[in-house]
C-alpha cells in the first residue's frame, strides 16, 4: 500500500506582486486546490506547504513569502526551497523518508516551472507521482514572437508529463485513487 503526501508548491503571496500576475484562472485554480486539500485531509494524507525563497518579492523579508489567504489548512510540514524542484530541499527529502512516503501528489503555482520540475525530479527519485493539473496555476507567456495562454502551457505540461513522469489527473480522479489504496 502506497503512502501519499500532497505537495502544495509556491502558493504564496509573492506572485500577487509580480508583473505577470493575472486573476483570469485564479478562481478555478483556488477552488480546485481547496477541493484537493480538503479531500486529502479527509483521507489522512499529509499536506506539505512549500515556499520559494530568493530575491525581491520572494525574499523572506519582503513579507510575501507566506501562504495565500484563501488557504486555511494545517500543514504537516513547511519547507522553503531556493531552486525549482521542491525535492532539492534536504528537509523535505528527509521528512519524506522518515514518513515512508512513496507517492507525491503535486499541485501549486507555475505549472511549467516549479510544479513540473518537482514532478520530474520526484519520478527520477523513485516516487510514484500524481500531477493535478487543474490544481496548478500559471500565466500567459511569449516566446519567439508567439503568445501562449496559461491553458496552452498547462496542456503542454500535462502532455509531456503524463505516462512519463506522472499520472496527470483531475482532483476527483486523484482522490478516488487515494481511497482505493
Amino acid at each position: 500500500m502506497m503512502k501519499s503526501a500532497l505537495l502544495v508548491i509556491d502558493v504564496q503571496d509573492s506572485f500577487l506582486h509580480r508583473d505577470e500576475w493575472s486573476d483570469d484562472d485564479f478562481p478555478a485554480f483556488s477552488a480546485s486546490l481547496c477541493r484537493l486539500i480538503s479531500g486529502c485531509e479527509r483521507l489522512g494524507i499529509p499536506v506539505v506547504d512549500i515556499f520559494h525563497v530568493s530575491e525581491g518579492v520572494f525574499a523572506p523579508d519582503s513579507g510575501y513569502v507566506k501562504r495565500m489567504s484563501f488557504l486555511t489548512h494545517t500543514a504537516a510540514k513547511t519547507v522553503q526551497k531556493h531552486v525549482h524542484s521542491a525535492l532539492a530541499a534536504a528537509s523535505l527529502s528527509d521528512w519524506l523518508t522518515e514518513e515512508a512516503i512513496d507517492r507525491l501528489i503535486i499541485c501549486g503555482m507555475r505549472t511549467e516551472q516549479c510544479c513540473e520540475t518537482t514532478a520530474r525530479a520526484a519520478r527520477d527519485s523513485g516516487f510514484d507521482v500524481q500531477f493535478i493539473s487543474e490544481a496548478t496555476l500559471t500565466f500567459a507567456m511569449q516566446w519567439q514572437g508567439q503568445a501562449y495562454t496559461a491553458d496552452e502551457i498547462r496542456q503542454h505540461t500535462g502532455m509531456v508529463l503524463n505516462g512519463r513522469f506522472a499520472d496527470v489527473l483531475t482532483v476527483e480522479e486523484c482522490l478516488q485513487r487515494q481511497g482505493l489504496c
